[in-house]
């Protein structure tokens, strides 16, 4: 399953639009490159539907959300929504203000979402309508666990079939679901939580992913998250003792530009949560 579906990006090689955040615009493009896509970054309100037009995803992260970015936004979302393109929504940080609670609760409304990935917390805040995050993290709290897996999973469904997305939520174990599937994920490493957007790449290279495979959204999904949590994997082995979280960083990168299709099916940890 998930070897076609980084095939499918390397013989694509979709044409993605990030409104990202400027923290890690950069890393966002060069994750796209590297997994066999191309980007391209524009977020002022007089050329994003142009933009949005010629590309065949659209990736949404509100991570360093402003008054004048929310109207660019809107115009995006509604214009690859009239294309058919799909529209991935990181609402990076949703519990950490007013106003960035009540912008992502919004654009749920007004902006029909293909795949929906954030961590735990900011999951939970776009379920309950508000909510708390430390930051940009996850609250430990609301960490998925074995033990409250199938629980999480049933609630990530429901939340999925409302909002005919695919909900994708990240973190030490990960959760990938549409209303009747849940996919869990133990690919990954810790050291992953030590560089600035890890999540921020995902939600662009997923974009990637399922604008090659339009009609396979949860398995191009599904997979996204197993080859970002592989090559994170592969990223921390060949860290030396010298080594930290900048080369941790650019070893992602080079990891996510070398994976076959192969290596992900043979790397690729997960399994589906029963309902």
């Amino acid at each position: 399953m998930v070897k076609e579906m980084l095939a499918g990006v390397r013989t694509v090689r979709p044409l993605i639009h990030c409104i990202t955040n400027y923290v890690t615009a950069n890393d966002c493009a060069n994750i796209l490159l590297a997994c066999g896509a191309s980007p391209v970054m524009a977020d002022d309100e007089t050329e994003v539907e142009d933009v949005t037009s010629i590309c065949r995803g659209l990736s949404i992260n509100i991570g360093t959300l402003n008054s004048r970015s929310v109207p660019a936004i809107l115009k995006a979302g509604r214009r690859a929504n009239a294309l058919g393109h799909p529209v991935v929504f990181d609402p990076v940080g949703a519990g950490a203000s007013a106003h960035r609670t009540e912008t992502a609760l919004r654009l749920l409304k007004e902006v029909r979402f293909a795949v929906i990935r954030g961590n735990s917390s900011e999951i939970r805040t776009l379920i309950a309508g508000s909510g708390t995050t430390r930051g940009v993290d996850a609250d430990l709290a609301d960490q998925i666990t074995e033990e409250k897996l199938e629980e999480t999973a049933a609630v990530v469904r429901r939340f999925a079939r409302q909002t005919g997305a695919v909900v994708a939520v990240t973190g030490a174990i990960d959760l990938v679901a549409d209303a009747e599937t849940a996919y869990c994920i133990d690919n990954g490493h810790p050291m992953m939580r030590s560089i600035t957007g890890a999540g921020c790449m995902l939600s662009a290279m997923t974009a990637a992913y399922v604008a090659a495979n339009p009609v396979h959204r949860l398995e191009a999904a599904a997979a996204a998250v197993c080859a970002m949590g592989l090559c994170g994997e592969k990223a921390f082995g060949r860290l030396g003792e010298a080594g930290g979280n900048a080369s941790f960083r650019n070893y992602l990168i080079d990891a996510v530009y070398r994976l076959t299709p192969e290596e992900l099916e043979q790397g690729a940890r997960y399994r589906i949560c029963r309902p």
